[in-house]
């Protein structure tokens, strides 16, 4: 196969795409390169599922330790499952791809994005994007249009496409866009509290970037496509359709608008059972094809009432935002606890504070670090009513996790002001529709209810859209019916000042700069209206933290002084901890956290180090116990791990004619340090103080 490579260059940076050297077999397979960052994606495609009721599209994003010039850490020494930044990346690359596949088809298809190389300078996960995206395009499967991802962040208060690694860490925003020629498809990212219109300018600048990503593309696809596999749109039988309308008539109009979920659900699925049996003498083996049929009418009567009639499931305005309520300290031995209810979405959320020992430790291909921050998302499927088996932790709830973990992020304090490690968690107790957002906003809760000084209340909502030619509705609040039937799912978190984080599904083109507008400004709205319910439950963090939260204090020391704190194979700081109860972390620079579970404990630890890392003062009094009796005079331990002479001559103002007739082992005695020997030893004095 003849080797074929094509490049443009975006902000300076050259993105070149390459096929016919890598993995022939595949069905399309493309290297793409950044830097020294490159992707290998491929896309194989399978035999249909006849029966599917869904697309059976896989996507998994694999960074290899080699990529770096690194070797696995552990006993195994070699990859194993998938990171939480593999899952994250392998969704960004799913979600824009799945719905340029035409409906209906059925094909097993998967892609395998591999980070065969890996510089420090850039990420390679929207790289990861435009490759699968590419590899698809090469194909013979069905996948017409091509699709690339940017991501943008703000540099001295400048947008750029393409920040580096080091550029994004330090920023007031991290987006990733993805988009085909005409219409962006996928928006995920956090930012440090930005308006509308910035995000509106962010996202505008990066399409045109994305435009010069999708020319190359189609330039690579010019020279080395294969002809596309045909796929016939499925035809449903005029009579059988027209069978279905009869049956149905108002009936699922009414079912299908009623605002109690497990009602309506239950209502549908009876209603679906009388139709089929109804129709199965007729209409034999057709139990699957009714069921289509049933669900393409409740999506067409949804979106049309919706449009014509600005009415939504339950009766809802297209603005109107669910009855909300808000509670604290739900869970009495938790350090911080809320229960969030949007309707019939309900979150759980608990936060634990812990030390520096609780930290987690990252270690990828870009490199190693430690998070102190954590917040872990759970969706158990009672929160739908469902029996399932209890597994690992999904993709959805990692990334669902994730994009609330991002949007609490820019309020929290920096580990100066509050050492503490936070973790929160989120148990989705009930669920429809925009459980993400409904953690966000429990999240804040529980925060402030632990006393973590957060600067203000974070809130998130889903936003919605129907859309038929010129008719456009956008959805404030959308229940999981409304997400399923729409166009598109938009989610927006943020305080009264500004966004933190954004995530958007666009499932159809034709998405307008003025919709997005439209949608960022009525989740602005809503935003304003639930952090208005969240202050009047709480408007500030607690001054006090739990009385069940360790207590943390940090101190400085001399980096020269850490070997006496720690002590010979560590028994000082083992004793330390052992007998005030405490758990201390002693980094290199000198910085010491103690944790203690009460300021005794706390207090105790810390004048121990205090003791050991003090430098003796001239003429400093000190309350000293006798340690040993010698016939010249009495050592005496004036400081915590440090000892010095009291001299016979220094012992009384009369002569002392033996030691034990004024001190004796164990003995507590008041000192004043008189002077320093030539080698440096302290010269202390009882007879100086009487």
């Amino acid at each position: 196969m003849t080797r074929f490579s094509v490049e443009t260059e975006i902000n300076d940076v050259k993105v070149s795409l390459e096929t016919g050297r890598l993995a022939k077999q595949a069905n399309g397979s493309v290297v793409a390169r950044i830097g020294d960052t490159m992707v290998l994606a491929t896309a194989c495609n399978g035999s249909e599922l006849e029966n599917a009721d869904f697309f059976p599209l896989s996507v998994d994003y694999i960074a290899k330790t080699y990529a770096a010039g690194k070797i696995p850490g552990g006993f195994i020494k070699r990859e194993g499952r998938p990171s939480e930044k593999e899952i994250l990346s392998a969704r960004l690359v799913d979600r824009p791809l799945r719905p340029l596949f035409p409906d209906g088809y059925r094909c097993e298809v998967q892609i395998i994005c591999t980070v065969i190389s890996a510089d420090d300078v850039y990420d390679a996960d929207t790289l990861a994007i435009t490759a699968a995206s590419c590899a698809l395009c090469l194909s013979d499967m069905p996948f017409y249009e091509p699709v690339a991802g940017v991501r943008v962040g703000m540099v001295d208060n400048q947008l750029k496409i393409f920040p580096t690694l080091a550029e994004t860490e330090n920023g007031d925003l991290d987006l990733i866009v993805a988009g085909t020629e005409d219409s962006i498809m996928m928006v995920e990212g956090g930012a440090s509290e930005l308006s509308e219109d910035q995000l509106l300018d962010a996202l505008n600048l990066a399409h045109q970037e994305i435009k010069k990503m999708i020319a190359i593309q189609r330039e690579l696809m010019a020279q080395a496509g294969k002809q596309k596999n045909e796929v016939v749109k499925k035809e449903y039988d005029p009579d059988l359709v027209k069978a279905v309308e009869d049956l149905v008539k108002d009936r699922l109009h009414d079912i299908s608008f009623n605002g109690i979920k497990q009602q309506r659900y239950s209502g549908l699925k009876k209603l679906l059972d009388e139709v089929q049996n109804a129709l199965k003498e007729r209409f034999p083996e057709s139990e699957r094809i009714i069921a289509e049929i049933f669900s393409e009418l409740e999506r067409k009567d949804i979106r049309n009432t919706i449009l014509e009639k600005n009415v939504r499931i339950g009766g809802r305005g297209l603005e109107e935002i669910r009855q909300i309520t808000c509670d604290l300290d739900v869970l009495p031995r938790a350090h911080g606890s809320a229960l969030f209810t949007r309707g019939e979405t309900q979150a759980l959320v608990a936060t634990t504070l812990g030390t520096k020992l609780d930290e987690q430790h990252i270690d990828n291909i870009q490199g190693e670090y430690d998070k102190s921050y954590m917040l872990h998302y759970n969706f158990p499927p009672y929160s739908v009513g469902e029996v399932k088996r209890l597994m690992s932790v999904s993709r959805r709830e990692v990334g669902h996790g994730h994009l609330a973990e991002r949007s609490l992020a820019p309020v929290l304090p920096d580990e100066k002001s509050f050492p503490y490690t936070i973790r929160v968690v989120s148990e989705i107790l009930e669920s429809n529709g925009s459980s993400s957002m409904a953690t966000v906003c429990c999240s804040s809760l529980s925060l402030m209810a632990a006393g973590v000084p957060i600067k203000t209340h974070v809130a998130g909502v889903a936003m919605g859209l129907i859309k038929e030619d010129d008719k456009v509705a956008i959805l404030t609040d959308i229940l999981g019916t409304e997400d399923h039937i729409g166009d598109m799912d938009f989610k927006v978190a943020g305080t009264k000042d500004g966004v933190t984080a954004i995530q958007m599904d666009i499932k159809i083109h034709g998405i307008t700069p003025e919709i997005m507008k439209t949608a960022l400004e009525k989740a602005r709205k809503a935003r304003l209206s639930i952090i208005e319910i969240m202050d009047n439950t709480i408007d500030a963090s607690r001054k006090e933290l739990s009385g069940h939260a360790p207590r943390i204090s940090t101190i400085v020391i001399d980096k020269e002084k850490i070997r006496e704190v720690i002590g010979p194979s560590g028994k000082v700081i083992r004793d330390i901890q052992e007998k005030t109860g405490t758990t201390i972390f002693i980094e290199d620079d000198g910085t010491i956290q103690i944790a203690a579970t009460n300021k005794e404990q706390r207090d105790a630890a810390l004048n121990r180090i205090k003791g050991i890392v003090a430098e003796p003062e001239l003429g400093a009094v000190y309350d000293a116990t006798v340690k040993t009796v010698v016939e010249f005079g009495a050592f005496v331990e004036f400081l915590p791990g440090k000892e010095g002479l009291v001299h016979i001559s220094e012992l009384d103002t009369q002569r002392v004619a033996k030691v034990e007739d004024i001190l004796k082992v164990g003995d507590n005695v008041k000192v004043k340090l008189i002077g320093f020997d030539r080698f440096g030893k302290v010269k202390l004095s009882r007879k100086a103080l009487l």
